[in-house]
C-alpha cells in the first residue's frame, strides 16, 4: 500500500511542476518506486504514453524523473484548450468531449471516479505517489465538485504542502491567505508550506518565514532558491517558451501561434550551441537572416492559420521561400503549409475550408479519427533513424507527398516540395534524437554535438539536489500518508 503527499500552489506558476519533478527524482535516488500524479491539467503540449493515450508534457517530465515510462494513468483528465471559453477533455488518455468552461463544471463530479481509478492504481503499484495540484486552493469559487486540489485531496486522504512563489511577491499574503480563505476541513489537510523561487541569500527571509509559521500554524519545509537551470528542462506552457540561449551561426525562427500544441519539438533547439533560436511574437516580421522557419503544432488549424495571416506572416514565409530560406511544418504547421485545409464536419470549429499557404503540394481533411502513436522512423535522406509521436488528427494527401519527409514502418510520411526547401511531417519531438538533429543541421550547414537526453537526466539530478540542499526532502517524503 503506497504512501502519497500533494504538492498545491499558491497560484499558477509558482513551480509546482518542478518541486514534484525533483522530489520524484529525489525519492528514486533514494531506491523508492516512485510515480507523479496530477488529477487535471490544463495544456496544449501533450506527451504520447506507452498505453496509446495523452498526458500532460510536465507529468512525462516527472516520469522520466521516476524513471517510469509515461502512463495515462498519472494525468487522467486533461484540458487543451481550443478557444477562449472551451476546451478539448481528454481522460484517462482518450478524448471525452468538447466543451465550454461552464458546461465543464457540470462534468467535474463525474470525473472525479476516473481520476480516483487512477490514482488507486498507480498506488497500487508504488511506494510512493507524489501529487500535483493545479491552479490554487484558494479559488474557493471553484472548490464545489473540485478534482484538481483539495476536492481530490479529501476524496484520496493525501495530506498538502503548499508552495509559494517568492519570485512574484506577496509571498507571506499568499500562504497566509490562502489560509484564511479555505475551508477549516481543507486547511486540516496541509501539512505544511513551502517558499519556492528565492533569489539571493535565503537568510534574509528568515523574519518572514518565522510569520507564516506563526500566523499559519502550519510547519515550513524550506525556503527553495531559484533553480537557474530549470531551462534545460522540457517547457510545459508556452508562456515558458524562450528563445535561445546560444549565439549559433544557424538562425532558426519558429512562429508563436495562438494555439500552439506540442512545442516540446523546440527545446533541443534552444539548447543547440550551434543554434540561435528566435521564437518569434505576433506582430514582429520574419526575420530577413532566418535560415529556416518553423511553423508549430497547433490546437486549431484553420483557426492559427488566420491568426498567421492577421500577423502578416503568410507574406513573409512566401519571400522567405523566394529568398531561398527553407520553411518546416509540424503537425498543423505541415497541414497549414498545403494547398487547403477542410473541416466539413466541423471537428476543430465551424464547418468549413481555408486556402492553405500553397507552399505545399498537399491538401488535408478533418477527420474524427486521432492518430496516437509513439513511432520510429527513418530521415528519407540521411537513412539515419529516429524516435517521434504523433498526436494529431485529419489526413494529409497530394503530389509532394511522392517525395516523403521520413518513412515510418516502411510507409512514407510527411512531404517536400519539388525544390527540397518545404517540409512537412506530422512526427513531433524528432530534434530529441541527437544523430537526426545533427543530420538535419549538418543540411543547413551546422555542426552539432550535443546530448539532449543526457543534458535533461543530468538537470535532474541537478533539481534533485538543489532540493535536498535547501529544503527539508526527508521531511516532506516523511509526511506522505498511506492511501488506499
Amino acid at each position: 500500500m503506497a504512501r502519497a503527499v500533494m504538492i498545491q500552489g499558491t497560484g499558477s506558476n509558482v513551480g509546482k511542476s518542478l518541486l514534484v519533478a525533483g522530489l520524484c527524482r529525489a525519492a528514486r535516488r533514494r531506491g523508492l518506486s516512485v510515480a507523479p500524479f496530477k488529477p487535471q491539467n490544463m495544456s496544449n503540449n501533450a506527451a504520447v504514453t506507452a498505453d496509446g493515450g495523452e498526458i500532460g508534457r510536465a507529468q512525462a517530465l516527472q516520469a522520466l524523473a521516476c524513471g517510469l515510462s509515461p502512463h495515462t494513468d498519472m494525468n487522467p483528465v486533461l484540458l487543451k484548450p481550443e478557444t477562449d471559453m472551451g476546451a478539448q477533455i481528454i481522460v484517462q488518455g482518450r478524448r471525452h468531449a468538447t466543451a465550454r468552461a461552464r458546461d465543464y463544471f457540470k462534468l467535474k463530479p463525474q470525473l472525479l471516479e476516473k481520476v480516483l481509478e487512477s490514482f488507486r492504481r498507480l498506488s497500487a503499484a508504488h511506494d510512493l505517489v507524489i501529487v500535483e495540484g493545479a491552479g490554487s486552493p484558494a479559488e474557493i469559487n471553484l472548490r464545489k465538485g473540485d478534482i484538481a486540489n483539495m476536492g481530490f485531496a479529501r476524496a484520496a486522504g493525501t495530506p498538502v504542502i503548499l508552495a509559494g512563489d517568492i519570485d512574484r511577491g506577496g509571498v507571506i499574503a499568499q500562504i497566509v491567505g490562502t489560509k484564511a480563505v479555505i475551508a477549516p476541513d481543507d486547511a486540516a489537510l496541509v501539512a505544511g508550506f513551502i517558499v519556492n523561487k528565492f533569489r539571493g541569500d535565503p537568510r534574509l527571509f528568515d523574519d518572514g518565514y518565522a510569520a507564516i509559521t506563526a500566523m499559519t500554524g502550519w510547519r515550513g519545509f524550506g525556503v527553495c532558491p531559484w533553480f537557474a537551470e530549470a531551462g534545460r528542462l522540457p517547457a510545459e506552457d508556452a508562456l515558458d517558451l524562450a528563445a535561445s540561449r546560444h549565439a549559433g551561426a544557424l538562425h532558426i525562427v519558429c512562429l508563436c501561434l495562438s494555439r500552439i500544441a506540442n512545442f516540446d519539438d523546440l527545446d533541443p533547439l534552444a539548447q543547440e550551441p550551434a543554434v540561435r533560436l528566435t521564437m518569434l511574437a505576433p506582430g514582429r516580421a520574419i526575420p530577413g537572416d532566418a535560415d529556416l522557419v518553423i511553423v508549430p503544432g497547433t490546437k486549431s488549424t484553420r483557426g492559427d492559420l488566420a491568426f498567421l495571416r492577421a500577423q502578416g506572416w503568410d507574406v513573409d514565409l512566401l519571400a522567405h521561400h523566394r529568398r531561398g530560406g527553407r520553411v518546416l511544418g509540424i503537425c498543423g504547421g505541415y497541414q497549414m503549409l498545403g494547398r487547403m485545409v477542410a473541416d466539413p464536419d466541423g471537428i476543430e470549429g465551424p464547418a468549413g475550408a481555408d486556402p492553405g499557404l500553397g507552399l505545399l503540394d498537399v491538401t488535408t481533411v478533418m477527420t474524427p479519427d486521432k492518430r496516437l502513436a509513439e513511432v520510429d522512423a527513418v530521415d528519407a535522406v540521411s537513412g539515419t533513424p529516429f524516435r517521434g509521436y504523433e498526436i494529431h488528427i485529419g489526413r494529409t494527401e497530394g503530389p509532394d507527398r511522392a517525395r516523403p519527409f521520413a518513412r515510418v514502418a516502411g510507409a512514407p510520411e510527411g512531404a517536400v516540395s519539388a525544390d527540397g526547401r518545404v517540409i512537412g511531417s506530422y512526427l513531433h519531438g524528432m530534434f530529441r534524437d541527437d544523430a537526426f538533429r545533427a543530420s538535419i543541421l549538418a543540411r543547413l550547414g551546422a555542426t552539432s554535438a550535443f546530448s539532449y537526453d543526457a543534458t535533461v537526466e543530468a538537470t535532474l539530478d541537478a533539481l534533485a539536489r538543489h532540493l535536498e540542499a535547501h529544503l527539508d526532502v526527508p521531511g516532506l517524503l516523511s509526511a506522505a500518508r498511506q492511501v488506499g
